[in-house]
């Protein structure tokens, strides 16, 4: 029987599945000494959870590999600086675990973001938009596994533009506008480049002003994975406006992403927005 709580062990199921499949055998045989054998990942997954004496000594294993656990923390919302060390990540599993669960975002079926009245508390409005956005186009991605949720132009205005910045070396720009072509491109971020966004949702990750024609500027950073790799931070940027079309829900007017390689910013703490408050607003115009 297996010493993990039951907790422990739905949590640990999640992020051995992420290993790959030879190192999944591989720990399998250090964890059972090569005594049980198994012919399939799942029963491979539930003899390391059979035999594991505590959630430390797993996590603390070779084959348990840093972007694997840094890519799980990821996955349940948890945001940690790239350069985060393993032993900094099995405290933070630990800690994870050991704590309430993440709430998650409502999945909303209507034609674009819903919340309260916003302007009232804009940290709150941002928060959650930018929960419920990620979520969205983060299940776009197949190699989540995890159900594809409503995406389309339908949350978006009709005249909405794009911005997309790569500094990967060179700097490279791309524009895009209309809410179909918009849409699409974003789409293709998490669908086909397999992309993963992980938003730093507290502190100086996220900033929030409204400009005194209605919109509303939300700025988040945070980091972006694929599989198990961490490739660098983003920041963006979205213009938000009611519509009042639609139930007065709130529809996305821009959006303005900059992305930047893992190797400017390997030495860098928790991705945090650069933008001041100036050169927000100067994306109003």
């Amino acid at each position: 029987m297996s010493k993990l709580s039951t907790k422990e062990q739905i949590e640990c199921r999640k992020l051995i599945a992420l290993l790959p499949l030879d190192d999944l055998f591989a720990l399998k045989d250090t964890v059972t000494n090569r005594l049980i054998a198994v012919e399939s990942s799942e029963e491979a997954i539930e003899a390391i959870i059979a035999y594991s004496q505590d959630a430390e000594e797993l996590l603390k294993r070779k084959k348990m590999h840093r972007d694997v656990i840094f890519k799980y923390l990821a996955n349940e919302g948890v945001v940690m600086a790239p350069n985060t060390e393993k032993h900094q990540l099995i405290r933070k599993t630990i800690e994870f675990w050991s704590s309430g669960e993440i709430s998650k975002p409502e999945r909303n079926t209507n034609n674009s973001y819903e919340v309260g009245d916003g302007l009232s508390d804009l940290a709150a409005l941002g928060k959650q938009f930018c929960q419920w956005f990620f979520c969205l186009l983060n299940s776009q991605n197949p190699s989540q596994g995890h159900p594809v949720q409503d995406w389309g132009p339908q949350h978006f205005w009709e005249n909405v533009s794009l911005r997309l910045l790569l500094c990967t070396g060179e700097q490279r720009v791309d524009e895009f506008s209309g809410a179909e072509l918009v849409s699409k491109r974003l789409q293709a971020l998490a669908e086909e480049e397999r992309l993963l966004f992980c938003p730093n949702l507290e502190g100086h990750g996220l900033k929030c002003m409204s400009s005194p024609h209605g919109l509303v500027l939300v700025a988040v950073a945070g980091t972006i994975h694929r599989d198990n790799t961490c490739l660098g931070i983003f920041e963006q940027v979205f213009g938000l406006i009611r519509s009042p079309m639609d139930n007065n829900f709130w529809k996305i007017k821009l959006v303005n992403i900059k992305i930047e390689a893992q190797s400017a910013v390997a030495d860098r703490q928790l991705p945090v927005v650069t933008y001041d408050m100036k050169e927000l607003l100067s994306l109003c115009n």
